[in-house]
């Protein structure tokens, strides 16, 4: 992995929105959701649906990837507190960083209603409860 924040793919989710793959860099995470975590019940409608569709895949049991913090951009990308609190139980990239001290516990919810996972988070911003792409996220 490089020692510095890479882009590594890019996908359209709307003409305003995009879902960026990053890799690399120090490895931060938030300790509380921003003002437009998508994890947060109040922010329902900030991004597209099709966003959600493209970050699906970050909750499947054993996931190599994680749902980053959007506020924190790809220079110095952070791991999403709202995902840590609610999305990351079967994120294996999560488990290993906890194992390995990245991450410490220390994330809260910042006195804010969050969805109870990811699959809850993504019908409430619009995809379709029975999308295939929902199938396999860990409740």
């Amino acid at each position: 992995m490089p020692p510095h924040a890479v882009v590594t793919d890019k996908r359209l989710a709307d003409e305003n929105h995009q879902v960026v793959t990053v890799e690399g860099g120090r490895g931060g995470y938030r300790k509380k959701p921003c003002k437009d975590c998508p994890w947060r019940k109040d922010a329902v409608g900030v991004f597209p649906a099709e966003a959600f569709r493209l970050s699906a895949n970050t909750a499947y049991d054993m996931a190599g990837k994680t749902f980053g913090c959007h506020a924190s951009g790809t220079s110095k990308p952070a791991t999403c507190a709202g995902f840590l609190l609610r999305g990351a139980g079967h994120n294996l990239s999560v488990r290993l960083g906890y194992i390995a001290g990245r991450y410490h516990g220390d994330v809260t919810d910042g006195g804010h209603v969050l969805h109870d996972n990811y699959r809850s988070m993504a019908i409430a911003n619009g995809v379709d409860k029975d999308d295939p792409v929902l199938a396999l996220c860990r409740d």
